[in-house]
């Protein structure tokens, strides 16, 4: 997989490879800043697109391929 940086994955498209409450496709809908903002980027917001429920990971989570696929699959 490609190298991921945080501050590019803004609105980035995801597939989850086991369903998350049923849900399989999920788009990155926020990146949150840290406190204080000189900080590393830590936590991403991701959005179920079809129920719009939404959750916070740390974005590194997305890099495991047992776990997560870019785009939607």
């Amino acid at each position: 997989m490609n190298s991921l940086n945080a501050k590019k994955l803004l609105l980035t498209k995801w597939t989850a490879v086991k369903a998350v409450a049923k849900q399989k496709h999920f788009l990155v809908s926020k990146v949150i800043q840290p406190e204080p903002p000189t900080d590393p980027i830590e936590l991403v917001e991701i959005e179920a697109v079809f129920s719009k429920a939404t959750q916070i990971i740390s974005w590194r989570e997305l890099q495991d391929a047992t776990v997560w696929r870019q785009g939607w699959v």
